[in-house]
């Protein structure tokens, strides 16, 4: 199996993380994969923010549980996080963003790292609590959040799914 099939039939979504900073240079690559990824006709209208302040995660993530009536919400209190956003006004936004977003996944676990998909900020936003602090961290108001990667090295070895499911048709 070549490396490329075997990062993407190992990776795992991480849930707990180690309180351990990733390296620049790391975080650099991660964020060199997603620029990597397709965008609808080429466009690119995204914007990827890169958080790596552990108190302005917790932050973000307060905000976001306020929004959900989660108080103890706390994203699984990742080392670093990168937010894909989009102009509300690009018609394949959130497409692209997804791609995007499995990209950073799969360089990320090249690399050892650790990640998972944040939904929750999708359809909130724009609520005042998330978007103040979405500002804050440099993402337009005429941008869209349709999920963001957590990012960490692993606390524990992910177990692997007993088996993967899903209906595939050839057809010939």
């Amino acid at each position: 199996m070549n490396q490329t099939m075997e990062t993407i039939l190992t990776r795992r979504s991480i849930r707990s993380f180690q309180e351990k900073p990733i390296p620049e240079e790391d975080m650099r690559q991660i964020v060199d994969a997603a620029l990597h990824a397709p965008s609808a006709m080429g466009r690119q209208t995204w914007q990827f923010t890169v958080v790596t302040n552990r108190k302005k995660i917790k932050r973000l993530a307060e905000a976001v549980g306020k929004v959900l009536g989660r108080a103890d919400y706390d994203m699984y209190r990742p080392e670093a996080l990168i937010i894909p956003s989009n102009s509300k006004e690009s018609r394949f936004g959130r497409d692209d963003n997804a791609c995007a977003m499995e990209n950073i996944f799969l360089a990320a676990h090249s690399l050892g790292i650790g990640s998972v998909w944040i939904n929750q900020l999708h359809g909130i936003c724009d609520e005042p609590a998330v978007r103040e602090v979405l500002k804050e961290f440099g993402i337009p108001d005429d941008h869209v959040v349709y999920g963001l990667a957590a990012l960490g090295y692993a606390d524990d070895t992910p177990i692997a799914p007993k088996e993967r499911i899903g209906k595939v048709t050839y057809v010939r």
